[in-house]
């Protein structure tokens, strides 16, 4: 009969070997014979987690802290499981708590660190990485968050030191080249940038890349009678900023297979140029190369004076825009078409969204207000219906060419930074973009204006999560531009 500590140990190895109902059923068996047996409740709260059953994991984290109240890697895999759960402030609770019973604890200060990024507390988040670093000097993972914190805080120049010293020590980590290569884009320093970002396959979606075990085709091979397909692998904004090259595609004589997701599906009919369209759902056919649409711009060496940004390159469906034109009806005032919140499911949401009682205020009368966005927040609902000065159109807007033919009667966009922005971008519209104190990289920095879409004008927090003063800038240009 194997003993306690037998079982504890083999539940372990079956546990980090991945047979998670095998691991389960010994730890089981562990807590009949003993329910308050802390190691062995916080372990089985973390495979709850593995599990996908979340909130089952926390209940046992938190009997196992009751059992053993200095159990210091208790409370540190439940702010873990807190952190999955998007519950940060209380991760950093769960934190503290651990580096309360252990000083030394590297690992808790690190994802402190991390836990405070979420919570925009970057100035507090590089405290807990320093001393992470202290403690585990030879841990690259702690460099390269401390990079993500300095970047966020314009501190670039030490941000790229910060990057590059967990290179040097962990040289295969993608997301470290991930993140240099967004400060590069950012500064237009494109000959590295667009290289370094070509590791964002390494980090999601190997297989894609090496699609149908086909040829990935970067610039090096001649096109002339063969056929590529080009593939959307990233957001929808990311497709309509990036279909711009399939004219040039084309010019090296390939025959194009274009496909895109089935929201962009009527909307990339519209785009100049040659190819044969097919959606997520449809199946491809036979093909000589492949490239993803991310990876056009290094195929064509792209720098900032070579940008193809030949505007309109898509277009509104002529009888769409006249459904528009009859349901809006005259227009007696100009009309603003608006987006002021993202899909909830982008990690970077939480700080382009801007909240809609600080907008709604400036949104004077003397203006026709459109909502262009599909997804409406649940708290965004009610205030809307109160407010009653913003149209909503989400009901009728199936997908992109339909949102492309609002566009089109619109007289200005503002949005954020979501897909329509490039939507508007693409069609050739005046488009007013709102962006956080440090942008995506396509948005550069420093600049008012955009060399990937003419019709942009930029609009830039002068601090982190200072919206009222981006939305000041934008009551001012529209005061002087509809005066």
């Amino acid at each position: 009969m194997h003993s306690a500590s037998d079982l504890l140990s083999q539940a372990i190895a079956l546990h980090k070997a991945g047979q998670l109902k095998e691991a389960e059923a010994v730890y089981q068996t562990l807590l009949a014979a003993q329910p308050d047996h802390a190691v062995v409740l916080n372990l089985l709260g973390t495979l709850r987690f593995q599990q996908g059953r979340w909130q089952e994991g926390i209940p046992l984290m938190d009997k196992a802290i009751a059992a053993k109240p200095d159990y210091a890697e208790a409370h540190y895999d439940r702010a873990l499981a807190l952190m999955k759960l998007g519950e940060f402030t209380e991760a950093v609770t769960g934190y503290d708590n651990a580096i309360a019973i252990k000083p030394d604890f590297a690992d808790a200060h690190s994802n402190r660190g991390n836990a405070l990024q979420e919570l925009n507390q970057y100035d507090e988040a590089l405290a807990s990485y320093e001393k992470a670093i202290a403690l585990k000097p030879s841990f690259a993972n702690n460099y390269t968050n401390q990079g993500k914190a300095l970047h966020e805080l314009q501190r670039y120049d030490e941000a790229l030191v910060s990057y590059d010293k967990a290179i040097a020590l962990n040289p295969d980590e993608p997301k470290t080249y991930l993140n240099k290569a967004f400060l590069k884009l950012l500064h237009a320093k494109f000959e590295e940038g667009w290289e370094l970002y070509e590791w964002r396959w390494k980090k999601h979606r190997q297989d894609e890349y090496t699609l149908a075990h086909k040829p990935l085709w970067r610039g090096e091979q001649s096109l002339t009678g063969k056929t590529i397909l080009l593939h959307a692998e990233q957001g929808l904004g990311d497709t309509i900023q990036c279909c711009r090259y399939v004219r040039k595609v084309q010019a090296l004589g390939a025959k194009i297979i274009l496909k895109v997701p089935v929201s962009l599906g009527e909307l990339m009919s519209t785009l100049q140029g040659s190819f044969r369209l097919v959606t997520a759902e449809e199946p491809v056919g036979d093909f000589d190369f492949h490239c993803p649409l991310f990876s056009l711009p290094l195929a064509f060496k792209t720098r900032l004076h070579t940008i193809p940004a030949d505007i309109p390159y898509l277009i509104a469906d002529p009888v769409r825009q006249k459904m528009w034109q009859e349901r809006l009806g005259k227009k007696t005032k100009p009309r603003i078409g608006l987006v002021w919140s993202g899909s909830v499911a982008n990690t970077k949401d939480r700080n382009r969204t801007i909240a809609l009682p600080l907008l709604l205020p400036q949104l004077q009368s003397t203006y026709e207000w459109h909502a262009l966005q599909k997804e409406i927040k649940p708290q965004d609902e009610a205030l809307l219906k109160r407010h009653g000065q913003i149209v909503l159109h989400a009901d009728s807007l199936k997908d992109f060419a339909d949102t492309a033919a609002l566009i089109a009667e619109m007289d200005l966009v503002l949005s954020i930074d979501t897909s329509v922005a490039h939507l508007a971008g693409a069609l050739g519209k005046p488009v007013w973009i709102l962006l956080p104190f440090v942008p995506d990289f396509r948005w550069m920095e420093g600049r008012e204006d955009s060399p990937w879409y003419p019709s942009a004008r930029l609009f830039r927090q002068t601090d982190i999560g200072d919206w009222k003063s981006v939305i000041a800038q934008m009551t001012a240009a529209l005061e002087s531009t509809y005066k």
